[in-house]
């Protein structure tokens, strides 16, 4: 397990790569992609685009909000 401190740079420099790479413009879906990569090259465990449900007078509606960033899963 990585300390928060280690993992909070290479999420840093995961982005940097990401960038420098790829430059400016494109989609936020393709930067999103390729950082997910990143991190699985360098071994850490992300989730992406969780689902949050809305819950309306009781009733769980599954078109709710979307969670579009990464929650590390050190």
């Amino acid at each position: 397990m990585k300390d928060i401190e280690q993992l909070g740079k290479e999420v840093v420099d995961s982005a940097f790569q990401v960038h420098s790479t790829l430059g400016p413009g494109l989609l936020e879906s393709a930067y999103e992609a390729c950082l997910l990569h990143e991190f699985q090259l360098r071994g850490i465990s992300v989730e992406s685009q969780k689902d949050l449900p809305i819950i309306y007078k009781g009733h769980q509606v599954p078109v709710g909000y979307r969670l579009d960033h990464p929650s590390s899963q050190p």
